[in-house]
């Protein structure tokens, strides 16, 4: 099989790359230049996407002794990516942009480049697994749960899994992937993971958010609407969120006060009590299937965080969207986030969140 490996210049793609290469697989390297200046996207172990991540992507590859290419996909990275980003926060929502990432950027544009350059499939480091019966494909959480990235491949569609692979899936342990970097002489056995939004290099969203929106002065208010304090931006608060409000009004309680609601129109942020933050109805758009749509209201689990725990729910494709009922209230869910759902440990598909009720 000739096989493109997306290779990021991170130990755990450098790894999935070796391995291809060991089944006998026709393996070709290539990393993605998503800025026309790296070095604005990040330095030192911070996110990803920097000119040291694509040394490191060459190095593995000469390693491997598989051919290695950049591609250039910055124009595409900034309107399919950060401008998304930018425009949700704009909106009042909170989006995620490595889900969008893996939709637009890993899993459409470089798997539509490489099948029509004669690839049959796109390999990637991610920690999820795939199951083969006759023409169907379906994903799954990795084996180790702590590793799961199942919840940022919830957007891929039947036929992108189709032409996808997953090395790690199986894996159990990030420690051994390191140690098989290592006895492979791989030199970024020991490089730290990734954790940050790539292209904010200081991992300060609202200053990379003023950068983009500006400023724009605003009222802090209560759920009864009187004036707490100010803000300077709708931009910088998210649903759920604690710190950082700086009001000039305590609480009568005493207890603290989170981000409720967001109105970018009235450029006001109402917070409350944690109560206030409480959700049972999930509305979702933008509805994506790994399979097939599933008709009717079914049984499954649902998870609103790339790390957040799979809540008990009932789904049903309502129209153009999604309705989730969750068994007990969840807390924080904000609009723009994704819904991914699940059938035990496989991946149905997912939708944006577009509102919630409690």
């Amino acid at each position: 099989m000739r096989v493109l490996a997306a290779m990021s210049g991170g130990v755990d793609s450098a790894v999935a790359a070796a391995r291809l290469v060991d089944a006998g697989h026709d393996v070709v390297g290539v990393h993605l230049a998503l800025s026309k200046n790296p070095e604005t996207y990040r330095s030192g172990a911070r996110g990803c996407c920097s000119l040291e991540d694509s040394h490191d992507a060459r190095r593995a590859a000469d390693v491997l002794g598989i051919p290695f290419y950049v591609w250039d996909f910055a124009e595409r990275f900034a309107e399919d990516v950060v401008a998304d980003f930018v425009s949700e926060y704009a909106a009042g929502r909170t989006p995620n942009p490595c889900l969008r990432c893996n939709e637009k950027i890993k899993f459409a544009a470089v798997l539509e480049r490489g099948r029509a350059l004669g690839f049959d499939a796109v390999a990637t480091g991610h920690y999820a697994r795939l199951a083969t019966s006759g023409d169907r494909v379906s994903l799954h959480r990795a084996a180790e749960p702590a590793k799961d990235q199942s919840y940022v491949l919830g957007v891929l569609d039947a036929d992108q899994l189709r032409h996808s692979l997953f090395p790690l899936g199986d894996d159990t342990a990030k420690a051994e992937v390191r140690a098989e970097a290592a006895a492979r002489g791989l030199s970024l056995a020991k490089k730290p993971d990734s954790h940050d939004i790539c292209f904010i290099p200081t991992g300060d969203t609202a200053g990379f958010l003023h950068s983009r929106l500006g400023r724009r002065a605003g009222d802090i208010v209560d759920t009864d609407g009187e004036v707490l304090g100010a803000h300077t931006g709708t931009h910088q608060f998210t649903v759920g969120q604690r710190h950082g409000l700086h009001l000039s009004v305590p609480a009568p309680d005493g207890r603290p006060r989170f981000v409720v609601g967001l109105d970018p129109v009235a450029n006001t942020v109402t917070v409350g009590p944690r109560t206030a933050l409480a959700v049972r109805t999930i509305d979702g758009i933008r509805p994506t299937w790994t399979e097939k749509p599933v008709a009717g209201v079914w049984r499954g689990l649902v998870q609103v965080r790339a790390h957040g725990e799979a809540m008990p729910a009932f789904i049903a494709a309502i129209g153009d969207g999604v309705r989730i009922e969750l068994d007990e209230p969840a807390y924080g869910i904000a609009p723009g986030q994704a819904a991914v759902y699940y059938d035990g440990d496989r991946v149905v598909g997912s939708a944006t969140i577009s509102a919630t009720a409690a």
